[in-house]
Order: C-alpha cells, then sequence, then structure tokens
C-alpha cells in the first residue's frame, strides 16, 4: 500500500460515490500545518525546491514524508527551528497541530508523526542568517 497514490475516505453508506484524496494533498496539509507553528523557521527542501522558490514556485509539502498502511496514516516532518526556542515544546506544537489539521480537513487519523529537527537558524548582529545544521542532505 505503500506505492498508492490516493486514499479512499469511506461514507456510511448514505451517498454513492469515493473520495479520494492524493498523498501530495496530505504532505501540503501537514508542511502548511507545520510551517505555521512559531518557531519553526522552515522544512527541509532539495536543492530543486530551493531553485522552484527563486521563481516563486512553492512546494508546501517539502520536508514531509507520509505513509499509509492498513488504514493508518505515519508521517515524518523535517524542520529547521529558530534559534532560542525550547525545541521539545516547538516540536509538541509541530504534532499537536498536524495531527488537529489533518483531521479536520480530510477526517483521517494521522496515528504517529514524528518531528525530525535537522537544523537551526541563527541571526547574526549584523541581520545575515547562520544555518547551524548536520542535515546530510543539504
Amino acid at each position: 500500500m505503500a506505492d498508492q497514490k490516493y486514499v479512499t475516505l469511506q461514507d456510511d453508506g448514505r451517498v454513492q460515490g469515493n473520495v479520494e484524496i492524493s498523498h501530495q494533498v496530505v504532505e501540503i496539509l501537514l508542511g502548511i500545518a507545520t510551517n505555521q507553528v512559531d518557531g519553526v523557521y522552515e522544512m527541509r527542501g532539495t536543492i530543486s525546491n530551493r531553485i522552484n522558490s527563486l521563481f516563486g514556485r512553492m512546494n508546501h509539502g517539502k520536508g514531509v514524508d507520509v505513509v499509509f498502511s492498513d488504514d493508518k496514516v505515519s508521517a515524518n516532518v523535517y524542520v529547521y527551528l529558530e534559534y532560542g526556542v525550547s525545541i521539545p515544546k516547538v516540536s509538541l506544537e509541530i504534532q499537536r497541530s498536524a495531527i488537529e489539521q489533518l483531521e479536520f480537513m480530510t477526517d483521517l487519523d494521522l496515528t504517529e508523526i514524528n518531528v525530525h529537527v535537522v537544523g537551526l537558524i541563527a541571526k547574526k548582529e549584523n541581520g545575515e542568517l547562520e544555518r547551524v545544521t548536520a542535515d546530510k542532505k543539504e
């Protein structure tokens, strides 16, 4: 089921037809919910994500991996946090926000969400940003 591109929502039988939600839509929902949490600077992306953002094309699902297995949804989110925030508090808020938004918008239950803090973004005194990371994918 990991290769499936859509998740199908079940109805109580009153309405005929199917509702299918693309994996990418779930990733976008979780990405937006994560980016809205105070203390999150950005999501981990690839070089192509960075190039696309230069041209004004945003990929809100970057930094999110979703797995569907036996009607269970689990996710991994990879984030850069602002230097000076409480990492445990921000991580718990990411989890809470993601679970709440996914359930509200899709009626899917997020059974597991793992938050991976891959780096910190610190502002120098001169206003420049310093990226502190041990992430090998950047």
